[in-house]
């Protein structure tokens, strides 16, 4: 699949093969997680995004061992049924290159190749697209509530926008010092990752400052913890907040939307194309 970026919004579908996701749609059966991603497909998905390691507020890290046996299935078995590219969903350069040898075609690191600096030479190597995400997550910075679930508190930065760009460019300065081709570079200035209710707030507001770099961009607003502590609502009635955020996330630049509620997603990305591509034309 080729993307052409500008002329629409591709709609990213999150297949969680995790028993232990924020948004309580985590799949451990590995049947059952592809016959979610086929129904993706059906729906109108265009790149399926294969996790086996919650990055949920408080999540228990996984093994190497124990990732690699959750996801490697999934994506042998999608890669082989589904007609769009499968993503696999991971920090650990290894799961990454397991991954794309088993039918991956892109990278999505949450940590923007901060954490395991050796999966940008995966990328590289196997010259497949990579996802560089912002994150300042720290577990001290967490604070939990039974209903809504966690959500960062007290994060400091000086200059909200001005920081995220900041960090980003490191991590785009090292993906192209390792050898990532620039049209494999894609960005994500990690929406609910290390940042306040408000900060989150402020970040959608201000999303063409990070289209300005001048990289595909993608968001994951979906079910995240600003929709819910916004709305005073829990991760399974957070469908109407995401396609909010959604929306505005297309209006200020999105290239791709990263979410669980793949078919309401597209229609409201179809429709949000229709005004927003068509002004820019």
């Amino acid at each position: 699949m080729t993307f052409q970026w500008g002329m629409r919004t591709y709609v990213m579908g999150i297949v969680n093969v995790t028993p232990d996701s924020f948004s309580g749609d985590g799949i451990p059966d590995v049947e059952a997680a592809v016959e979610q991603g086929i129904q993706m497909e059906k729906e109108g998905a265009d790149i399926l995004d294969v996790g086996g390691e919650s990055t949920r507020p408080g999540s228990t890290p996984v093994s190497l061992e124990e990732e690699l046996s959750r996801i490697i299935p999934v994506v042998e078995r999608l890669a082989k049924r589904v007609h769009i590219p499968v993503s696999i969903d991971t920090y650990k350069s290894e799961v990454a290159r397991r991954a794309i040898e088993a039918g991956a075609s892109i990278v999505n690191d949450v940590w923007g190749g901060t954490m395991e600096p050796d999966i940008l030479k995966v990328a590289a190597e196997k010259n497949v697209p990579i996802v560089l995400m912002h994150n300042r997550s720290k577990p001290k910075d967490l604070a939990q509530e039974e209903k809504l679930g966690g959500r960062y508190v007290g994060v400091a930065y000086k200059d909200l926008i001005g920081d995220i760009k900041r960090e980003l460019q490191i991590s785009i300065d090292a993906a192209l010092a390792s050898g990532i081709q620039k049209e494999n570079i894609i960005i994500d200035p990690g929406i609910g990752f290390g940042k306040t209710v408000e900060q989150n707030l402020e970040l959608v507001n201000h999303l063409e400052e990070i289209k300005a770099f001048g990289y595909p961009l993608l968001v994951g607003p979906s079910r995240k913890s600003f929709v819910g502590y916004t709305l005073d609502l829990p991760p399974e009635d957070r469908l109407e907040g995401t396609l909010a955020a959604v929306t505005l996330c297309i209006q200020k630049g999105a290239d791709i939307v990263r979410v669980h509620d793949v078919q309401e997603a597209c229609r409201v990305a179809r429709f949000a194309d229709a005004v927003v591509r068509q002004r820019q034309k």
